[in-house]
């Protein structure tokens, strides 16, 4: 066996391999996204992105039912969208094992909450492991595998950002083959219907009774025994944080967070002086420990928002008095998020701003569309709710604005068409504006079933988004340039003004996986520039002003070359003809 360095998304990826899953699939999301990436790179293994959540889980569970292991992947948001086959599969088990990996975004590094999924393992009633590194992440793959076969159970595996991403050492082992023995038909376990129901929910309850005796003996919980005026009961990165601040305390280490193991977490209670809970957003573990009778100090010290870190830790613990680590650098320049130059959404949101639309966003790479200068975007829910949204504020009121509905292309195929459907149904005139970018551009650059290409790489069926819109029933559909953007404020203006439901696809490739061709940079003529500003507004990265002091309007502009992708964006704006694609001498 050799070891190596392994994010734990990789390490995910690795122990799946080695447990021998054969189906595995997943919807793009940070942080869970390269779970999918890395493990679609193992032989023997079918891997696929699905076009939701939802669907990815149920194709698991397809293959579990046919006696394959299988694994869905997804982040916390996305078991929101699972939720639907998770409360069933709970009751319907399966033949090969099925683990679900759902990955935390505490802190919100890319995400529109931060919702604590541990939640969901006590109301499926189903069993959840939490690593604490990579090497764990790895080998509790392993083990879930063996346990949903064993109880005849889904498990969730919950990760967080940290772990997801932080390396470290992993002991790699072999693959353990694990031949599918093929589907069964047995009504009373896969047919849900309430009479078949009834019997399976009393089994579950059975299970639950079996899996807190499991609970109290695996050597997943832990205690380490050192000082007990201190007791900490932790769990996953919070756990890494205890041992770096607090290496004399006595530590419960628990790596199954349902069911808690009550017997081992009351004998541990009562033999320290102070206990502790030191956990990551919801008090989930100290709720538990509060039921059985204790009174630790948790969410009274530790936050309740926002991820954890040595120095949150070792103040709740100590308050004031202990060093951790040396301050990180506090002067580097502020780097918000930005749209990219040459973005092709870019000059989208110019125009919704100037037509001064209320929007209705999603998720994405055009969220970014709210940060001024562009400000354009007024909304942001959840995958595919700008179109539902749109349609509800039509029916509710009009208020004389314009009102747009826009989404991107993988998120219109994730969550969009049925919105879409609604609004023909419901006999609404609402606009919908789709992004196409052509490809799952905030993730990492993903396929989707538009792009005409698989995770692994092979070409299938590329789905046409203006026929689709069509077969819908929109009888308006326009496909335009959106770097044109006298074409694209046409083509909205129009739409607007149809009293039928429109759709309009602004189409153009992601900057960043165009064919890279030679790029000339724009220029700007400082003789012809008169300091407007007006370039300015489109918030490009490569657009600055010459020189410094001064109001803004009567400040030259600059175009950094490293950064311009000739989009010609700001030559379109520039009304006094200063920026072109020739340098002046």
């Amino acid at each position: 066996m050799s070891k190596t360095l392994l994010s734990g998304n990789e390490a995910i990826a690795r122990g799946a391999f080695e447990a021998g899953v054969r189906v595995a699939a997943a919807y793009p999301g940070t942080p869970s996204t390269e779970i999918l990436e890395f493990l679609a790179k193992y032989p023997g293994v079918y891997a696929e992105w699905s076009v939701n959540e939802k669907v990815a889980l149920e194709v698991a569970i397809g293959g579990s039912l046919a006696g394959a292991r299988s694994l869905a992947a997804m982040k916390h948001v996305g078991l929101n969208v699972a939720a639907d086959p998770l409360m069933t599969a709970s009751y319907v088990g399966g033949k090969g094992g099925l683990v679900i990996v759902t990955a935390d975004d505490p802190g919100m590094h890319s995400s529109q909450n931060e919702q604590d999924n541990r939640h969901y393992a006590r109301l499926a009633k189903v069993p959840m492991l939490e690593p604490s590194d990579s090497r764990e992440a790895k080998d509790y793959i392993i083990t879930a595998f063996r346990l949903s076969e064993e109880y005849d159970t889904p498990v969730l595996v919950r990760t967080t950002t940290r772990i997801a991403h932080a390396r470290s050492t992993v002991e790699l082992g072999e693959r353990e083959e694990h031949e599918p023995e093929g589907f069964v038909s047995n009504h009373q376990k896969y047919v849900m219907i309430p009479a078949h129901a009834r019997k399976r929910h009393l089994l579950v309850e059975e299970r639950m009774a079996r899996l807190n005796a499991f609970a109290e003996s695996t050597l997943l919980n832990r205690v380490e025994w050192n000082s007990r005026e201190i007791g900490i009961i932790t769990s996953g990165v919070s756990y890494q944080y205890v041992k770096e601040v607090c290496p004399e305390a006595s530590v419960l280490k628990l790596g199954l967070l349902y069911p808690l193991p009550r017997k081992l977490i009351e004998d541990f209670a009562r033999k320290v002086k102070q206990l502790f809970v030191v956990e990551e957003l919801d008090p989930f573990i100290e709720d538990q420990v509060r039921m059985l009778g204790f009174s630790p100090l948790g969410k009274e010290r530790f936050p309740i928002t926002g991820e954890l870190t040595p120095a949150l830790v070792a103040k709740g613990l100590f308050g004031e008095t202990k060093t951790v680590m040396p301050s990180p650098v506090d002067d580097l320049p502020l780097r918000p998020p930005v749209l990219c130059p040459g973005c092709p959404h870019r000059g989208v949101f110019h125009i919704l701003k100037k037509l001064k639309c209320t929007v209705f966003g999603d998720i994405g790479c055009y969220t970014l569309g709210v940060l001024p200068p562009l400000a354009a975007l007024d909304t942001c829910i959840c995958m595919g709710a700008g179109i539902g949204n749109a349609l509800g504020h039509e029916k509710a009121i009009d208020d004389g604005r314009p009102v747009v509905a826009v989404i991107g292309d993988s998120t219109f195929v994730h969550s969009g068409i049925t919105g879409l459907i609604n609004i023909v149904y419901n006999r609404g005139h609402s606009t919908v504006l789709i992004l196409d970018n052509a490809t799952t551009a905030m993730t990492g650059h993903q396929d989707h079933p538009a792009t005409g290409r698989t995770l692994q790489s092979q070409p299938t069926f590329l789905l046409p988004l203006e026929d689709l819109a069509r077969a819908i029933g929109i009888k308006d559909v326009t496909v335009v340039d959106p770097r044109r953007l006298a074409q694209t404020e046409r083509a909205l203006k129009s739409a607007l003004a149809n009293p039928e439901p429109s759709v309009i696809i602004a189409r153009c490739p992601c900057v960043l996986i165009a064919k890279k061709q030679e790029i000339k940079p724009l220029a700007v003529d400082e003789e012809k520039c008169a300091g407007c500003g007006l370039c300015l507004r489109l918030g490009c990265p490569g657009l600055g002003i010459a020189g410094s002091g001064g109001a803004t309007r009567k400040r030259k502009v600059k175009i950094n070359a490293a950064l311009c992708q000739a989009c010609g964006l700001c030559e379109q704006v520039c009304t006094s003809k200063a920026i072109s694609r020739i340098s002046p001498d």
